[in-house]
């Protein structure tokens, strides 16, 4: 029971912000662009039981397409979805006794696992503002990915003085490589009459699935990604 109900959660916020998105209330609109995004990734992974971490730094990057359907009141509605490139993973925290007795970050060890996915968010778009000008939005759906590939790197790891959940993940190969969750923000948006569409945007990610195996036979009993994404968008009117 304690996994399904972060799909009833997901389920229920998709549901509200698809019929906001979607229902014919309002004023019509029929506005499709597609433009460019890209930025960076800060990612963590939330392990069972648990891995000390830093936070590792990632790129993203893809294509946006989006359809505002509606204006309702001060409110502007829309869909939006992505093909994104992204970078996740973790960088391991390694700490040793520092002059004063408390625990401090070790350095000279290194441990990092690189993922890179292929990103399909799909965004319920609702803004407030001029549709001219500024505006501020949130975005929030399901997203979809595929792992291509991913690398590791060791350096002066001590792998006599590991514990059991630290040796679980070194040499251990991603076991699921279809990836999924929900994931929303907001940011600043400004549309220009001839120039496009300019894009801030902050973005969280949380994983439903888990990317190790985590059945009551295995060692973990949850491995998944949370990552937040800072990102620019340009995107220009292909229908108005």
């Amino acid at each position: 029971m304690i996994k399904i109900k972060p799909f009833l959660i997901a389920g229920l916020l998709l549901t509200g912000f698809t019929l906001s998105a979607t229902a014919q209330i309002g004023e019509a609109r029929s506005n499709f662009s597609v433009g460019v995004n890209g930025g960076v990734n800060l990612n963590s992974v939330s392990f069972t039981p648990t891995i000390k971490q830093n936070s590792l730094m990632g790129i993203t990057g893809g294509l946006t397409a989006r359809y505002i359907s509606e204006k309702y009141f001060a409110m502007i509605c829309g869909a939006q979805v992505e093909l994104n490139f992204s970078q996740r993973g973790w960088d391991q925290l390694f700490e040793i006794p520092g002059e004063n007795g408390d625990m401090v970050e070790d350095p000279t060890q290194i441990y990092t696992r690189k993922m890179s996915y292929i990103d399909i968010p799909f965004l319920a778009h609702l803004a407030f503002g001029n549709e001219r000008g500024l505006q501020f939005f949130i975005h929030a759906g399901p997203q979809i990915g595929f792992l291509i590939g991913e690398s590791e790197k060791i350096e002066g790891v001590n792998m006599n003085k590991l514990n059991d959940t630290q040796k679980a993940v070194y040499g251990t190969k991603i076991q699921n490589k279809f990836d999924y969750g929900i994931t929303g923000g907001g940011g600043v948006e400004l549309r220009t009459k001839k120039a496009g569409s300019f894009i801030v945007e902050g973005r969280y990610y949380f994983a439903l699935s888990d990317f190790y195996k985590t059945t009551k036979k295995d060692y973990f009993a949850r491995a998944a990604h949370g990552t937040i994404s800072i990102k620019l968008t340009y995107l220009f009117d292909l229908k108005k």
